[in-house]
């Protein structure tokens, strides 16, 4: 495939990040976008202006970025089909139709909302060639040519009915959207967990966290008997809503606490740590890639599921509930020895290596690609 073909290939993503949504969608459509453009595509976004949306994150990134009306302040939160419709701060046919104003014709569509479904997918069918949906959930049906889940233990039976006959699915952490510092760094964190130690925990509950877990799990750690040499960083959003609240709680932590915000290496950080408490969202993967023992906790109904299939499967230590934190935790790491350590890097390695993105990008240029010549 020649560079000037391939720049011949227009993306564009509806996705959205809040303080309700998190950060979470948005961040893996921009490692999904960095990896088109470096086969020659030309990515653009369109976003919805909620509170904590990542406009000027995406613009930084060199993406157009095309803004969709603010939702009112009463959004709407009445509709129950799909479960998160309400995420949208509108009604799908109006989503639909200032989406489509939004856009001229595309080669694909990319979609990352939970709040979407096959209807609006129907109505744009006509701005692209094609399109592809990013889904966790398995739970409404769509309309598309190519469909991304990167669960653990994702099937194609879970999407029996939701999807169109000829949809093409890519399922499970192989296809985990990480930026490639990740593979990359992956033998390297390995390699440093072969004898494992407990000096540096990192504490990282998404982007957004608005019940303030990341407090609970700092009032927890100051109960536990640990290290005398053990250090604490704090990874969040710059619009996280309890950002100075963390910030003054770990200013009386025992043990000597940072708290970071805008991390731009986040693989780096992670090869630095010894343990990582963590939300079960898609940081998961990243964790995984580099072996990095995890304490995960499920912040949101919709991570529960996934969250029991690690634990089953040994790649993170339980899932401590975030209502009981303060005994959980203590008790967890009480218990976390040389063995379990290990149990657990040779178990979340097997998980997921790091590669996805560029797996998706060409499985995304080849399909468009073979239609342009076709035309």
């Amino acid at each position: 495939m020649s560079p000037r073909r391939l720049k011949r290939v227009q993306v564009a993503f509806r996705t959205d990040a809040s303080i309700e949504i998190g950060t979470g969608h948005v961040m893996r459509c921009l490692t999904l976008a960095d990896a088109l453009r470096e086969r020659g595509a030309e990515c653009q976004f369109i976003c919805r202006l909620h509170n904590g949306h990542l406009m000027d994150l995406i613009a930084e990134r060199g993406y157009m970025a095309v803004a969709l009306p603010k939702p009112p302040k009463e959004a709407i939160k009445t509709c129950a089909v799909p479960p998160h419709a309400y995420w949208l701060g509108t009604d799908w046919a109006r989503d639909a139709q200032e989406t489509c104003q939004a856009i001229a014709a595309v080669d694909c569509l990319i979609v990352d909302h939970y709040g979407l479904d096959r209807r609006w997918e129907e109505e744009l069918r006509s701005a692209c060639r094609h399109l592809m949906i990013i889904d966790d959930l398995a739970d409404r049906p769509h309309n598309c040519d190519l469909l991304l889940d990167q669960s653990l233990g994702r099937t194609e039976q879970d999407y029996n009915g939701l999807l169109s006959a000829h949809a093409i699915t890519l399922l499970g952490p192989d296809y985990a959207l990480l930026r490639p510092e990740f593979a990359e760094l992956r033998g390297e964190s390995l390699a440093r967990r072969l004898q494992p130690k407990l000096e540096h925990v990192l504490v990282t509950m998404g982007g957004v966290d608005r019940e303030n877990v990341t407090g609970l799990v700092l009032d927890a750690l100051d109960l536990c008997t640990s290290p005398s040499n053990l250090r604490i960083t704090v990874v969040m959003g710059p619009h996280a809503p309890w950002l100075p609240q963390v910030r003054a709680r770990a200013l009386r932590m025992q043990r000597p606490t940072q708290v970071l915000t805008g991390v731009r290496d986040m693989a780096r950080l992670m090869v630095g740590s010894d343990l990582a408490i963590g939300a079960a969202g898609s940081t998961t993967w990243e964790r995984c890639s580099l072996g990095l023992p995890t304490i995960q906790i499920a912040l949101a109904d919709n991570q529960k599921e996934m969250a029991a299939v690690l634990a089953k499967r040994g790649a993170v230590i339980g899932t401590a509930s975030k209502e009981d934190l303060s005994a959980d935790l203590p008790n967890l790491l009480s218990i976390l020895g040389t063995d379990q350590l290990k149990s657990l890097v040779s178990s979340s390695a097997l998980v997921c290596a790091g590669g996805g993105a560029a797996t998706v990008a060409d499985h995304l240029l080849r399909l468009s690609l073979e239609t342009l010549e076709g035309t």
